[in-house]
């Protein structure tokens, strides 16, 4: 063959083969995320350039002006939606930027926000975190660590990181996104958990159970993703959606079982991600274990990126078989709050008994995701703002009472007997968080348990809500009896040290407090603005139907 004759041949396969397009990515939408990635790449470059006395603050400024400007931007974007509510997708439609997920991360970047000023906060000039990682527990290295002050500073860009995924876990629009983004998500808390400065073994022993765990349940969501994979031939929403829900087929003949295997394996997942029965042993053991502060972010951001990556996949890509899910919702529903209702009443330890009651206040949003209505929709997604502004102002208090000998934090809920009497603005406080959790009128909680109760009878879910109200009941008795074991408890000879409040955690404290009473007594703006119009959900008239016309498909 001549050379002369090549182009006669090559000419017209270049002509058939297709022409790749970059990807038509916006970055004006995209730019949240692209500021908090940007805050964690940089506290990257801090670790490894800035002089050690200086790191801290240069760590803590970067995040919190990196998680601030991502608030500003998520904002300016709410203007920026199409007339009528609907949202747009971004990268190939990999993420959605619509009305609920704006409301979802804008939550999350202010609890984050909150979470840093708990991280930054220095107790007794000592940070709540080990002085260094790598060091044996007990070993001479840790002791010289400790004696030279050192810092544990790696952890603002691991909680970047850690914020990015949140983020990006509720706005994924396919299956592979939302894994990326779960694990994005999930990588840095695993470290995070094993960084406790005191009773670090126990610490370790939470950040390995939670890895391992994690790690069991991420194998059933990507088990649970092969076969809807196998079931629609797609794994974007949009595409599910219509298989499931338009000719009811799926791309295989008889695939129903494909179908509802799947639902299930992503529920174990997400529900593992939330804390819902049987899902949820991992919780108390990790709240107790992880620093106080990184606790307080996972009980708070993380909750609020979990259930909005859950309502996504049920009412956008599961949003046509309702009647498939909704049965298995209602039990789990069911499980989680009842028995951590009543194994709450059990616990002796104060984070141990907040873990069981956020996997209470799971079940009660899941009665909002049960009811499949815009108005569920709404519920939740304030019931998860209201949740995460107390759960971050208590866990504040958590870390200010401390034992009478060593100096770690008091989480025997003995050694709380008259705290009342000795710091009794700290103890209102408390005070004030847990009539928030159980429910009691002028507090953000009864609102949101209205809201979410509301929906589901209004779904014909009233015996859902009447095993919810029950359950509220049961966890009343162990709020008010921490605030009667504070308040009308005589001190113990060897009572609790009660530090003074820093700047930072006073500050928590105060936003926490604040947001817990206005989102009470004034949740008109904040519910008129989540309840969609009714243009929005028009075509909803059908019982069983996902409100998918408030989400990008």
């Amino acid at each position: 063959m001549s050379p002369l004759s090549l182009p006669a041949l090559v000419a017209p396969l270049a002509a058939s083969a297709p022409v790749e397009q970059a990807p038509d990515l916006d970055y004006g939408l995209l730019s949240p995320m692209i500021a908090v990635f940007a805050a964690g790449v940089l506290g990257v470059l801090v670790e490894a350039f800035v002089p050690r006395p200086r790191r801290r603050a240069v760590q803590l400024a970067l995040a919190l002006v990196g998680v601030g400007a991502a608030f500003v931007l998520t904002v300016a974007q709410v203007g920026l939606l199409p007339t009528g509510g609907a949202g747009v997708g971004v990268a190939f439609a990999t993420v959605a930027v619509d009305r609920p997920t704006l409301f979802i991360q804008g939550t999350i970047l202010v609890l984050a926000f909150i979470s840093l000023l708990l991280i930054a906060e220095n107790r007794q000039n000592e940070s709540a975190f080990a002085a260094q990682a790598a060091a044996v527990p007990g070993s001479e290295e840790e002791r010289e660590h400790v004696i030279a002050g050192s810092q544990h500073t790696e952890v603002y860009p691991l909680v970047m990181f850690a914020v990015l995924g949140m983020q990006l876990f509720p706005a994924a629009n396919d299956f592979l996104t939302m894994f990326i983004a779960l694990e994005v998500m999930s990588l840095p808390l695993y470290l995070l958990c094993g960084l406790a400065r005191r009773r670090r073994l126990f610490s370790q022993e939470a950040a390995v159970k939670y890895f391992l765990l994690g790690a069991f349940s991420s194998a059933f969501f990507l088990f649970g993703i092969a076969m809807i994979y196998g079931y629609a031939g797609s794994v974007q929403f949009g595409a599910i959606f219509e298989a499931v829900g338009g000719n009811g087929a799926g791309v295989v003949e008889n695939g129903e079982p494909l179908l509802l295997l799947g639902i299930a394996m992503v529920g174990v997942g997400l529900l593992f991600k939330v804390g819902a029965v049987p899902f949820h042993n991992w919780k108390p053991d990790v709240y107790q274990g992880a620093p106080t502060p990184i606790t307080a972010l996972m009980a708070s951001c993380t909750l609020v990126a979990a259930f909005g990556a859950l309502l996504r996949v049920f009412y956008v890509a599961f949003g046509g078989a309702v009647w498939d899910w909704r049965p298995m919702m209602w039990v789990v529903a069911v499980l989680t709050m009842v028995v951590a209702a009543v194994i709450a009443v059990t616990q002796r330890d104060i984070k141990r008994l907040l873990a069981y009651s956020s996997v209470v206040h799971a079940g009660f949003i899941l009665t909002a995701v049960v009811a499949a209505s815009p108005e569920g929709l709404a519920g939740a997604m304030f019931y998860l703002a209201a949740y995460g502004f107390t759960t971050i102002g208590a866990f504040a208090v958590v870390t200010l009472v401390r034992t009478h000998e060593g100096g770690a934090e008091a989480g025997e809920l003995s050694q709380w007997a008259g705290l009342g009497r000795t710091s009794p603005l700290l103890a209102g406080a408390l005070a004030l968080f847990l009539l928030a959790f159980a429910g009691i009128p002028l507090t953000s909680g009864f609102i949101g348990k209205f809201a979410v109760f509301e929906a589901a009878v209004a779904a014909g879910a009233t015996p859902l809500v009447v095993v919810g109200v029950l359950s509220s009941a049961v966890t009343a008795f162990f709020y008010v009896r921490i605030i009667v074991l504070m308040f009308f408890s005589d001190p113990a000879e060897q009572g609790p040290r009660v530090l003074r409040p820093g700047g930072l955690t006073g500050s928590v404290i105060g936003i926490g407090a604040a947001a817990t009473i206005v989102l009470g007594v004034f949740p008109g703006p904040v519910l008129d603005h989540l309840l969609p119009q009714p243009t929005e959900s028009a075509g909803q008239a059908e019982a069983g139907v996902a409100p998918i016309d408030m989400f990008v498909r």
